[in-house]
């Protein structure tokens, strides 16, 4: 197992596999809520491929709607899981850079992965080929300037809005975008932006809301549609390869 594999494996094992992880609630309930915009993305006919499986969230809402749906995994055990919770679903156990699709797809979900890994510009090159002409992809990352770091760098928590934080560090985090930096990443790796969109009216780190109840977790994410997208927790973009 190479170490890029075991990494993760180690979080596997330390997050998505860890039910003592108690803020969890928080992160499924906003993908839910992203549930809603990335269904009206998908088409019966569509091959959709996505990166990684997480909480399984994403496939278990969208996985039903389109023609063909595989996921990429590179932790063994999530590779696993997906295909004893999901057998009709397509399953490709490895690393992003390693694989790519037989045929190009219609849609490629690239859901809280260009902050993990090494190199973010070359993999997007990589990920062009994945997608067919005409089709799309949806990339989503955490947000360096969304109102919960601000708020930490005014009260001095944090040094800068781009300081990783311990649980940054637990799921493997390696850096943390705003807009204009991902949308420079995806350009140069031949991509125009096409949509954009903020998710998550996040104030307070997530160690400080496991008190509330799912109401105000979905309200939150509702708030966020009112919200410029660079003051979300979260940042969306919805792209196409260039020529």
């Amino acid at each position: 197992m190479n170490t890029r594999v075991q990494e993760l494996e180690r979080i596997a094992a330390q997050y998505h596999l860890n039910d003592d992880v108690v803020d969890k609630f928080i992160e499924d309930l906003c993908q839910e809520y992203c549930c809603d915009w990335l269904a009206t993305l998908v088409d019966p006919t569509h091959d959709v491929v996505e990166l990684g499986y997480g909480e399984g969230v994403t496939v278990s809402r969208l996985g039903r709607l389109a023609r063909r749906y595989t996921v990429v995994e590179g932790a063994p055990t999530l590779a696993q899981r997906v295909r004893e919770e999901h057998p009709g679903l397509e399953v490709a156990e490895a690393l992003f850079e390693d694989w790519a699709p037989a045929q190009p797809c219609d849609l490629l979900l690239a859901l809280h992965v260009f902050e993990h890994v090494d190199d973010p510009v070359s993999l997007a090159r990589h990920l062009r080929s994945w997608v067919a002409p005409g089709g799309e992809m949806v990339v989503i990352v955490p947000n360096r300037d969304s109102l919960h770091r601000r708020l930490g760098v005014a009260m001095g928590l944090q040094p800068t809005l781009d300081t990783l934080s311990p649980r940054d560090v637990l799921v493997g985090h390696q850096r943390v975008y705003d807009l204009p930096g991902l949308e420079r990443d995806l350009a140069q790796a031949g991509f125009a932006t096409v949509e954009r969109r903020g998710f998550f009216a996040k104030a307070l780190p997530n160690a400080l809301m496991l008190d509330l109840g799912p109401e105000h977790i979905r309200g939150l994410n509702a708030l966020a549609e009112e919200l410029p997208a660079s003051l979300c927790a979260n940042i969306a973009v919805r792209v196409r390869p260039i020529g």
